[in-house]
């Protein structure tokens, strides 16, 4: 078999495949539903049966109706509701194992498809590189893709190694804003009388969050590391003067609160600001992997048009 047959076979597979594949999944969406119907019915079905045969039986209620002469009338309704859920239960067990029978024929078919676009990839492939070997404009402008492939894939790479660092510095930036609040919060209730708690509240979160400044340094380090071309503004501080600490923690003073709580504010906005900065940094990086990944894609595609486009026109000229 030549290369523009076994090209067209493998062609007409993997459209084959693609519509198989969309019809399981259409498939098991059903199957989804018809069994939960399924399940619901049962219970309908054994709920129904259950009332017929506590009129059949011994009960006060079957007393009473057979006393007032209403049992017939009780019973046939009962028996009619039941064998109405049975019909329905029947109908949805036979729609559930048809649905399950198509997914199994589907998975058969595609089980003889299976491998078609490894090898249709494969076919391409060895084209590819006949054409590069022959030197001709076909397999020049090929190479040429190629090139420009890796340049975008090691670019893409990079871009990828930056959004990790950027999205790891935004993370542990956005815990150090919640620590800050949570510092905030207590900060203004011991101002308020809090006591205490509030102020051992407060320093703890005060404590949690300059532990994880940082760390917070390192990943910012990191980032700029990972991509020169974004500026990110690190130098920032969260820390609490020591003297002011003990003069908050033993004489409670509302000078000396506002002074920390000042300082909060002052903190929460110099995060806030990398936070800003970070997300920017980031969403540039996101749209350069969307972009870099279109033109990698684009170009992928070009290469396989040229050696499409090579084999159908090497059939034409057979003839």
């Amino acid at each position: 078999m030549g290369y523009y047959e076994e090209y067209k076979k493998l062609q007409e597979q993997m459209i084959q495949q693609a519509n198989l594949e969309g019809r399981k999944y259409s498939l098991d969406v059903q199957r989804k539903e018809l069994e939960e119907k399924v399940w619901n019915l049962e219970l309908r079905k054994d709920a129904e049966q259950r009332d017929v045969d506590k009129l059949e039986g011994r009960s006060l209620a079957n007393f009473f109706y057979a006393v007032t002469g209403q049992m017939q009338k009780h019973l046939d309704k009962e028996k009619q509701e039941a064998y109405a859920a049975a019909v329905k239960y029947d109908a949805a067990l036979c729609e559930l194992e048809a649905v399950k029978k198509d997914i199994a024929d589907i998975n058969r078919m595609l089980m003889e498809l299976r491998g078609c676009k490894e090898r249709y990839q494969e076919l391409l492939k060895k084209y590819r590189e006949e054409l590069k070997t022959a030197n001709t404009a076909e397999g020049e402008k090929i190479t040429r893709l190629e090139e420009r492939i890796t340049a975008l894939e090691s670019r893409n790479r990079e871009i990828k190694e930056a959004l990790s660092a950027g999205k790891a510095a935004l993370s542990l930036a956005e815990d150090i804003l919640k620590s800050l609040n949570t510092a905030e919060g207590y900060g203004t209730w011991d101002v308020l009388g809090g006591g205490l708690i509030a102020d051992m509240a407060k320093h703890s979160a005060l404590d949690e969050a300059q532990s994880k400044v940082e760390g917070l340094q390192v990943r910012l380090r990191r980032f700029q590391t990972e991509l020169a071309d974004v500026y990110i503004q690190a130098n920032m501080k969260v820390s609490i003067d020591g003297f002011e600490r003990f003069a908050d923690y033993f004489f409670d003073g509302i000078f000396a609160d506002w002074m920390v709580l000042n300082k909060i504010s002052n903190s929460k906005s110099q995060v806030s600001s990398v936070i800003n900065q970070l997300k920017d940094a980031v969403r540039k990086l996101e749209d350069m992997q969307r972009s870099t990944e279109a033109e990698i894609k684009s170009n992928t595609v070009q290469i396989q048009e040229v050696i499409s486009t090579d084999i159908i026109s090497a059939r034409s000229e057979a003839k």
